[in-house]
């Protein structure tokens, strides 16, 4: 027959709840010591990433500019983009990464996660680029992507968030095309000269243009964008840009003008024409891959722009129509800045294209 020691029993038990206590308590206390250090290192980048300085700048102005760049904490970001899932990366360039997000009230939003860290050079910019974000937070146009806020809590500089729509490959007519062409001119032109102040957007290409649900044309990415003084004509800058699009005055003088969008603009224009890339092939053996600006203008100065002309704009647009949008875009590729149009005259052709 057993016999128990009620004294023995009670001193194990006892034993067994002051580990129990200590093996809690000392997981508590990392859990505190990380959230410490979590906090901490936040609050060192937001102050690192411009933070103090992006909120007395946006203090400045009323609440609907607050109210347009909010300050996202790192963990809305984390769920927006279910962790920065490699499924959700809608694309990738040299500023970056885009995911597809979602926030708590349903908006599908793009999430841009910079790939740059931060070092000496880019902190002696970083009130420049703080400044950057406060003016694009002004910006209320229909045919210009909407910033909706950043964030400042990670290693990373920024992150921006801005609205997100299809931009899958649907047919485009030709009245869609010419639709597309009008909005971004005018969404150039504002930038260039109706903004409070002048923004020379530095990366106009085909695919920095989003479509909204109605097929509305939305200007994107600002990465590279300059802010110009009113007085000033031009800036003296390190070229950025993508091959193909590049003016060649810029990429020669390094002088970034608003007549180096007009050049890529004129580059869009023909892709709309034309439906091939800025570089593409010919076909012929001795020349793999060629301009297509440079192509395009060839061939009108040879009268053989009709043979590289998209089918679909041949069989179904008016001659008229195809004529004046093909001089228009070979003016806007002129080699010489100065004899370009500028966005808001481009704007003014377009309409009356549509209207002919």
């Amino acid at each position: 027959m057993p016999y128990y020691f009620p004294h023995q029993f009670g001193s194990t038990i006892s034993t067994l709840l002051v580990f129990l206590f200590q093996v809690i308590g000392r997981m508590l206390l990392r859990i505190i010591r990380k959230k410490r250090m979590d906090i901490k290192l936040k609050e060192r980048f937001f102050k690192q990433n411009g933070g103090l300085l992006l909120q007395q700048m946006l203090n400045s102005y009323d609440d609907s500019v607050i109210d347009r760049c909010k300050l996202f904490s790192s963990k809305e970001l984390d769920k927006a983009t279910n962790h920065f899932n490699v499924n959700r990366i809608l694309g990738q360039g040299g500023q970056g990464t885009v995911y597809k997000g979602m926030l708590e009230d349903g908006r599908i939003m793009a999430v841009k996660k910079s790939k740059l860290a931060v070092d000496d050079e880019e902190l002696l910019k970083l009130e420049e680029f703080i400044n950057e974000i406060v003016i694009l937070s002004q910006i209320n146009h229909r045919n210009v992507v909407k910033l909706l806020g950043c964030c400042l809590e990670t290693e990373v500089p920024l992150l921006h968030l801005h609205d997100h729509h299809r931009n899958e490959e649907f047919p485009l007519t030709w009245e869609i095309r010419l639709r597309i062409a009008t909005e971004v001119a005018g969404a150039l032109s504002y930038l260039h000269s109706a903004a409070s102040s002048p923004i020379y957007h530095r990366d106009i290409k085909s695919t920095n243009i989003l479509l909204d649900e109605r097929y509305r044309a939305k200007v994107a990415d600002f990465g590279t964008s300059k802010f110009i003084a009113m007085d000033q004509t031009h800036v003296t800058t390190k070229i950025q840009g993508t091959f193909g699009y590049l003016e060649p005055e810029y990429h020669q003088s390094s002088q970034l003008t608003d007549k180096s969008d007009v050049y890529s603009f004129g580059v869009v224009l023909v892709e709309l024409l034309t439906g091939k890339k800025p570089i593409f092939s010919t076909g012929n053996t001795s020349q793999e891959n060629v301009s297509l600006a440079a192509f395009f203008v060839h061939s009108m100065r040879k009268n053989h722009m009709y043979d590289i002309l998209d089918d679909q704009v041949v069989k179904l647009v008016k001659k008229n129509q195809i004529m004046a949008f093909a001089n228009l875009a070979e003016r806007c590729l002129d080699l010489n800045g100065k004899k370009r149009p500028t966005m808001e005259e481009v704007t003014m052709e377009l309409n009356g294209i549509r209207g002919s």
